[in-house]
């Protein structure tokens, strides 16, 4: 079971509670969330999409309303792995998707 770092006193609302069902996965060593900006475009909803690759890990981006924060997650997941938990974990799976051990139907 991994940790989400609580390092800031603003989040994307609704981000936190994610991340800490994020974390429960096995194989999601650390989540932390980082910096929070604004951004052009509105999202009616929480949207968490995989960005790049980092030391160990990866970046992600969370969207919701105008606002967008990076989050960091350190784990030995491939980008699809992670991306198809998120979904999941946002009830967005499709019904043909692989399960995030990779673990292929």
């Amino acid at each position: 079971m991994g940790r989400v770092v609580i390092t800031h006193s603003t989040y994307v609302e609704g981000l936190v509670p994610l991340l800490k069902r994020l974390a429960r996965c096995p194989g999601i060593d650390t989540v932390t969330p980082a910096v929070i900006s604004r951004v052009r475009g509105r999202s009616a909803q929480l949207r968490l999409r995989v960005s790049a690759p980092i030391t160990g890990g990866h970046k992600l981006v969370a969207r919701r309303g105008s606002s967008a924060q990076e989050v960091f997650v350190v784990t030995g997941w491939s980008r699809e792995q992670l991306q198809q938990q998120l979904d999941a974990l946002l009830g967005q799976a499709s019904p043909n998707s692989s399960s995030p051990d990779g673990d292929r139907s």
